[in-house]
């Protein structure tokens, strides 16, 4: 198989206005993958699937990440006055870069297998693929990999129910382990454990007070 940058090339060549990036993994494991515009994701997994050298016609899984805001610290050097003097100093800026939501695919070639890879003997690498919402709350659409690998099927649904991504083109987006009338989505990093339980509380004294804290209105 070949290697992330070589598959990133092949795109390129073959859909030069889509937009590609490769992420490195600066790990031992050096895993990279490739980071697909939504307006683009369709079109480039199909020429994934369809191009005879990749072939990469089998996905074998496909996850969510939930990637909340953060606070980055910068240090930058401006230029102030100091004693009637134009001096450059260094100053720490703060800004807040916004939070995403991410799904995560990983692919491998049934056709080819690993026949003819020059990576060291061992299990095959998956062809990891990755595409990111605009943010968190109201923009976490993205496009469905139904249509080339049906495998994903239900694993977006499962990506829906938990992380709250929206795969426009699904044809049976709906939870899968949540019941319907359930508002949140559990593997949220913000998510937070209810209170109360439909079902019996569970013998732990943490959860009985919980739920008892919820019907008497009393927080402990």
């Amino acid at each position: 198989m070949k290697s992330t940058e070589e598959i990133l090339a092949a795109i390129k060549s073959a859909l030069p206005d889509a937009s590609v990036e490769l992420i490195l993994n600066p790990s031992v494991c050096a895993q990279h993958s490739l980071l697909l515009a939504p307006k683009d994701a369709v079109a480039v997994a199909s020429f994934l699937r369809a191009d005879p050298e990749l072939a990469l016609d089998f996905c074998s899984n496909a996850t969510g990440v939930d990637w909340p805001g953060k606070e980055i610290s910068e240090k930058v050097k401006v230029t102030k006055l100091v004693d009637g003097v134009e001096t450059v100093v260094e100053e720490t800026v703060k800004r807040v870069e916004p939070g995403y939501l991410e799904a995560v695919y990983h692919l491998f070639s049934m056709k080819h297998g690993v026949t003819g890879s020059s990576e060291p003997a061992g299990p095959p690498k998956p062809v990891v693929l990755r595409m990111r919402t605009v943010n968190r709350t109201d923009q976490v659409e993205l496009p469905s990999l139904t249509a080339v690998w049906r495998s994903v099927e239900f694993q977006e649904r499962e990506i829906f129910d938990l992380y709250g991504i929206v795969f426009t083109g699904h044809r049976d987006l709906r939870r899968i382990l949540m019941w319907d009338g359930f508002e949140d989505h559990p593997m949220r990093r913000d998510y937070v454990d209810p209170d109360d339980y439909e079902y019996e509380p569970t013998p732990h004294d943490e959860v009985l007070k919980r739920a008892e804290a919820h019907k008497t209105g009393v927080v402990p």
